[in-house]
């Protein structure tokens, strides 16, 4: 049942959707209820954390002498989610003692290194879909259940997913902690990144972590032989920088396209070009510094793209200017940090050049 509710990004109106950890208490909550009355139901409804009450579609239901267990297919709305459409199953036993034990079965990702939100080798379910499925079953009744989580096309969609990156294996997470998918969301990319970061924490130390805005980067850093663990940043290069400042990272290393960190070195830290888009004037700042010609400073205007000022730059002589906004940015982000001993390494590629500039 598509939910009624809508947000308007960059203009847009987009449909909100919801989680597959409202899916997971949906369907444990319908279980239960099927369970308890021994009747199928077609809907059923339940609460969210974002204080929005849900009624969903039960699929799948099915009533045996000691279990009950159904579906509820994932509505992601306008949100571009792998696991949009996918069916969450929940299959209860009774218990007497008032518990509510959790699992995943198959389809749903183990974790398999620390720093996440479990223990290693329990169900990647986390905290806040727990609650919604122990609140919503034990207000069908007090007795307590057995729950478990399981999602037939979990497997194969996981691996579409950032799950391997940060140590979950075998299928997909439960998450959510609205209970809503808000569509376009930031906050669900940026909490990847801490996790990841908090990841390489946990198993590597807090020597020194890679932080690169896109896969080439990761490519880079193994050109030149480093080893340190890479995580993903997008265009959130502040919020990255400040989370593994505070975790307590000693050394942090930037390896970036010249497009993006142009920018940052005359202190961008979000680099969307929606946000900002200052990469011409970043390369007539440093030129200035090299008192270049104006007329090269005037070309540099009116062109385009960072391969193209970088090309015309070399071409003129000054192939400097890369290592001068390598420089630039390690200054900016000491300060943006506000921490002089964390020692920090930029490093600058081209598509055209790689790293040999």
């Amino acid at each position: 049942m598509k939910l009624d509710l809508f947000v308007v990004k960059e203009g847009k109106e987009l449909r909100c959707g919801y989680t597959t950890g409202s899916c997971a208490a949906a369907a444990s909550k319908a279980a239960a209820i099927m369970l308890e009355h021994g009747k199928i139901i077609d809907f059923v409804e339940i609460d969210t954390p974002a204080g929005i009450r849900l009624k969903l579609e039960v699929t799948d239901p099915e009533i045996k002498n000691d279990s009950a267990s159904c579906s509820i297919i994932k509505d992601a709305g306008d949100d571009p989610d792998n696991t949009d459409g996918i069916k969450i199953f929940s299959k209860l036993t009774k218990r007497s003692d008032g518990e509510v034990n959790i699992d995943g079965g198959f389809g749903i990702g183990r974790i398999m290194k620390k720093g996440l939100f479990g223990k290693v080798g329990e169900a990647a379910i986390n905290p806040v879909p727990r609650q919604m499925i122990e609140k919503e079953v034990l207000e069908v009744s007090k007795d307590g259940y057995d729950v478990l989580i399981y999602a037939p096309e979990g497997e194969a969609i996981g691996k579409k997913t950032f799950n391997a990156n940060i140590g979950i294996e075998g299928g997909i997470s439960v998450v959510g902690t609205k209970g809503i998918v808000y569509p376009m969301s930031e906050d669900a990319l940026l909490k990847t990144i801490y996790l990841e970061i908090d990841m390489v924490k946990e198993n590597m130390g807090t020597d020194n972590i890679v932080l690169v805005p896109g896969n080439y980067g990761e490519k880079i850093a193994d050109s030149l032989g480093i080893k340190s663990s890479k995580v993903l940043v997008s265009n959130y290069i502040g919020n990255a920088l400040l989370y593994a400042q505070a975790q307590g990272f000693k050394s942090i290393t930037l390896i970036g396209h010249i497009g993006k960190f142009a920018k940052l070195s005359v202190g961008a830290f979000n680099t969307h070009n929606k946000i900002c888009d200052i990469r011409m004037e970043a390369f007539i700042y440093y030129l200035a510094f090299l008192q270049a010609p104006m007329e090269l400073i005037e070309k540099i205007d009116t062109t385009l793209t960072a391969e193209e000022a970088l090309n015309i730059c070399i071409d003129a002589g000054y192939k400097e200017i890369v290592s001068l906004m390598e420089k630039g940015a390690e200054r900016r982000i000491n300060k943006y940090i506000k921490d002089n001993d964390v020692k920090i390494k930029v490093i600058i590629y081209s598509m055209e050049r790689g790293v040999d500039i």
